[in-house]
């Protein structure tokens, strides 16, 4: 008799033996998230009908110039965001989104709508599949900044993503529409990614990065910001890591200062109660945060069990309607 978690293995290898369900143009929904992009709106939009998707959703940050007038002019559907930043644009664009996927990507002509096909053809087996971009065109600040970013995401979500900050990722609707984001600026891949590879399945694709249209939006305030909200994400979906390093980091001054007052003594010296007092404060402090962090994984395992038994069931009500 084969054990859970081997026939879970099992059945995971055999569905992706299996051949992909054909994924059409019009399954997917190309959401284009803007603020300030006139130059570059109309020929990406151009592009994208120029190869046959209809289906294109430009969601505005309330631009200040011409981008509004040039899109509804290019005969797409056309929305006002809420929220803020490009995380309030795509969470606006996962409401609206009615097809089977959706396809984010940048308005500013970087991302080549020639390279979508790569990613509807993994569709059909993974929750979301990030174009991992070719670096020639990326500057060098974005480039160092960028596998900093990455770096320290898959250190402290324990992930091996490539292109953590790569505008153009591919994502299952039924999936997209569990996400939650409380925060706002271009933090959404980070939390995409986080939330996606906690319960699902990720794959990457190498796709092309052309030159901008138009001015960068992204600054270096912006990166921190990024780094800010993936320590937060690494408390929520990876606490047991971060709890740890904080008390290794803790534990190892706390316990050389305890060594060091203990050594002390035992050449004869005076007892130094303060210095073992701050060390034995510090080791109790580190204990107590491997609780905090076992008991947080804990947590989160018990969610994540919920979560996945109640997207089975929410899938067996929609497969017995049809």
């Amino acid at each position: 008799m084969l054990k859970v978690s081997q026939r879970r293995h099992l059945s995971q290898a055999v569905t992706r033996l299996q051949p992909s369900r054909s994924v059409t143009k019009s399954d997917v929904t190309i959401v284009l998230p803007v603020f300030n992009e006139e130059c570059g709106v109309a020929v990406v939009i151009d592009e994208l009908n120029a190869l046959g998707y209809r289906n294109i959703l430009v969601v505005d940050g309330h631009s200040t110039d011409m981008t509004p007038d040039v899109a509804r002019g290019k005969n797409v559907e056309f929305i006002d965001q809420q929220g803020e930043g490009k995380t309030g644009a795509v969470m606006t664009a996962i409401e609206h989104v009615s097809t089977p996927y959706m396809l984010v990507m940048d308005a500013d002509y970087t991302y080549d709508a020639h390279d979508i096909e790569r990613l509807l053809v993994q569709a059909d087996h993974y929750d979301q599949i990030i174009g991992v971009r070719k670096r020639d065109n990326l500057s060098r600040v974005h480039r160092i900044g960028n596998s900093v970013i990455t770096n320290v995401f898959n250190l402290l979500l324990a992930t091996k993503i490539s292109d953590v900050c790569s505008g153009m990722y591919l994502l299952k609707t039924r999936s997209a529409k569990e996400l939650r984001s409380s925060g706002s600026g271009f933090g959404i891949e980070v939390e995409v990614v986080a939330q996606i590879a906690s319960y699902g399945q990720i794959k990457e694709v190498p796709i092309n990065y052309r030159r901008r249209i138009g001015t960068s939006k992204l600054s270096l305030r912006d990166g921190f910001k990024i780094l800010s909200t993936t320590l937060g994400l690494a408390r929520e979906y990876n606490p047991m890591f971060l709890y740890s390093l904080i008390a290794c980091l803790i534990a190892v001054p706390g316990l050389i200062i305890v060594s060091w007052a203990y050594g002390a003594w035992m050449m004869g010296r005076l007892f130094y109660w303060d210095s073992a007092l701050i060390g034995g404060v510090s080791l109790l402090i580190a204990s107590l945060a491997i609780l905090v962090g076992t008991l947080s994984i804990q947590m989160k395992r018990i969610e994540v069990r919920i979560s996945r038994k109640a997207r089975e069931i929410a899938s067996r009500v929609d497969r017995s309607r049809y």
